[in-house]
């Protein structure tokens, strides 16, 4: 396993010139250079790419990402070095001394159409029926360098069979440009290793591991490939198809749930900059297309707390007050699939430390075919429902044989923040046009504190505000239920906070330093568990754990591009959101209330919740209700 986050080629392996001691160009760890016309000063060591980027001089790129270890294997950033005999790419080149670059000749041109012209030679597919269509990277780089014809010719046939075993991911290997962004996203930025260059020369391609088809190898489905990869080689599995016959069955009565992801960040796929929510014109335009209910996924994250807050401090009370040894300490979170299949695959044997709680994904999908069902007077079986998640896991998880508490498929369908723009698309409307509606009864109602399950420490902070309060009677002591501990796009982060003057029920927690875990993307996951199997987390109470990078508002179904940058505004469009809610603590949404006072009335983790809204694990590991 290679290390994460912006790697650079060694050295040793770059083309670079050797800066001599006596040169006053580099002093201070600053080297100046000439990019075209403009003199500039660069740190030691920047790329050449970088070095551009940082003066708005456009260097197209194929292979490059920014979340993602420098290959160098594309060629289309090529660039002039004097001096140096052949063209040299940007991306892989650290400036080490003086140099005068060219970014624009005839040569560098030529070079560049030459590259994109042998590409598209083996790049099977027509544009119009793709799902990348007018976002494909390739199609961008032949418009931008006039490719109107097939200069090497094109290959009239496809060379490999679609890979749609998955029910979250589909290959198509056909319009693979070999760039490996999926294979280092898989290895380096989540460290699962599934994806790997197969065979040599003309024969090679992107496989797993004996060339099996994905349900058959230990992918997590987190989708992180798709949304990396830069042309059409990976994309969800859509179910739009379905839902549309649904929505247009007279007899059936099709809800759907939204979570707050793809609410911050759908507008991107009508042009609109990453960071501005539409919850209410997502609303109105759900209506319209057809959906006889649209609820809101953030009242089951209430839910989710509340249940997955009382199982905790139900471990506490056994470990601390009753001795029992077998109870598993810290508790991890169990709402990302991803993070799920992650640790089924890799560290079964600690399936314990898991919560018991589903996610709000499923825990809505078993309240709506029972409780809603019989509140609406509709018969379970006429009932579809379909869930709007930023993840392609998502869709693995509403598919799982055991998910069925109701006695029905509990959630129909998953689609991506992606599909749903684009079923937006096709029913005609342009969604920031549309104007604001609520939410409908009865979830139409949620807390701020689940809105904020959408970004990495989401989760524990909405946890921490009703633990502590449950616990103590007070409010956690942060400015404004601001708990920034559990904030920010820090791959681990640790913290605590003291439990003093404890209500007379949970008196065993007087002046306990409640310890807690944040990670997010299945790589820190792997940091945490090898802490775990350490010994060094046996102080730990509690861990949160999303699959994707910067948790939900990165999953594998949001728009694409995605990096760091558009990550951080889309969780700002969060936060911003959820400070202007009435309600912002889990326990005060009166809905949930109601949900346990006249349904779930032997109250959390009681009989019928935990078969409603629980799983758990035999000793083999198999995950059943």
């Amino acid at each position: 396993m290679g290390k994460r986050n912006n790697l650079r080629t060694p050295v040793s392996q770059r083309p670079h010139v050797v800066p001599k001691p006596t040169d006053t160009s580099y002093i201070g760890g600053m080297v100046s250079v000439q990019i075209n016309e403009k003199k500039v000063s660069v740190p030691l060591g920047t790329t050449i790419l970088e070095a551009c980027k940082e003066n708005q001089i456009h260097i197209p790129t194929l292979c490059n990402h920014d979340d993602l270890c420098v290959a160098g294997v594309c060629r289309i950033c090529v660039v002039e070095v004097e001096g140096m005999r052949t063209l040299q790419t940007a991306c892989t080149f650290p400036i080490t001394a003086p140099i005068k670059i060219h970014t624009s000749t005839p040569m560098v041109r030529k070079a560049r159409r030459h590259i994109v012209d042998l590409l598209l030679s083996e790049h099977y597919g027509e544009c119009y029926s793709c799902f990348r269509n007018e976002n494909c990277e390739l199609q961008t780089l032949a418009k931008e360098y006039g490719v109107d014809e097939y200069t090497f010719g094109h290959i009239n046939s496809p060379r490999h069979e679609i890979d749609n075993s998955s029910t979250s991911v589909i290959r198509d290997m056909n319009k693979c440009v070999l760039c490996k962004r999926c294979v280092r996203t898989c290895i380096d930025l989540q460290e699962v290793g599934v994806l790997e260059a197969l065979n040599r020369g003309h024969d090679t391609k992107v496989g797993t591991f004996l060339d099996k088809p994905l349900a058959d190898v230990i992918c997590i489905y987190c989708g992180q490939c798709i949304n990396r990869c830069p042309t059409g080689a990976l994309r969800a599995n859509d179910p739009s198809d379905d839902i549309w016959d649904a929505i247009d069955d007279p007899t059936k009565h099709v809800v759907i749930q939204t979570a707050p992801s793809p609410r911050a960040a759908i507008g991107e796929e009508f042009g609109i900059e990453p960071g501005k929510s539409f919850t209410g014109e997502l609303n109105t335009a759900l209506k319209r297309i057809g959906f006889d209910k649209v609820f809101d996924t953030n009242f089951t994250a209430d839910l989710t707390i509340i249940e997955e807050g009382t199982e905790l401090l139900n471990r506490l009370k056994k470990a601390l007050v009753d001795k029992d040894e077998s109870v598993k300490l810290p508790q991890f979170t169990s709402c990302s699939p991803g993070w799920i299949k992650f640790i089924e695959h890799f560290y079964p044997e600690y399936l314990d430390y898991l919560s018991t709680a589903k996610s709000p994904q499923q825990m809505f999908g078993a309240i709506t075919k029972t409780f809603y069902a019989q509140q609406a007077g509709i018969d379970s079986v006429n009932i579809v429902t379909v869930a709007l998640m930023p993840c392609s896991a998502k869709k693995f998880e509403c598919n799982r044989p055991e998910m069925n508490a109701s006695g029905y498929k509990d959630v129909d369908y998953g689609l991506t923040t992606r599909e749903m723009a684009k079923m937006i698309k096709e029913a005609g409307i342009y969604l920031p046009e549309m104007p604001k509606s609520h939410f409908d009864d009865p979830f139409g109602e949620a807390s701020g504190a689940g809105l904020i399950f959408g970004a990495t420490g989401g989760v524990m902070e909405a946890a921490l505000r009703t633990v502590y309060e449950l616990v103590t009677g007070r409010v956690v002591p942060f400015d404004n239920l601001r708990i920034e501990p559990c904030r920010g796009f820090e791959g681990v982060k640790q913290a605590s906070v003291k439990l003093e003057r404890c209500v007379e029920k949970y008196n065993f927690l007087e002046g306990v330093e409640l310890k807690f875990i944040v990670a997010h993307g299945t790589a820190n996951a792997k940091i945490v568990m090898e802490m775990l199997k350490r010994g060094e987390l046996s102080d730990v109470h509690f861990v949160e754990i999303m699959a994707c990078p910067g948790g939900c508002l990165g999953g594998g179904g949001q728009p694409i591009p995605t990096s760091e940058e558009i990550r951080k505004k889309r969780a700002q469009a969060i936060y911003e959101e959820e400070e202007s809610l009435p309600i912002r603590k889990s326990h005060e949404n009166p809905h949930i209330k109601y949900i346990y006072e006249n349904f779930l009335t032997e109250g959390p983790c009681g009989e019928l919740s935990h078969k409603l809204l629980h799983t758990h694990y035999t000793k083999r590991g198999k995950y059943i209700s």
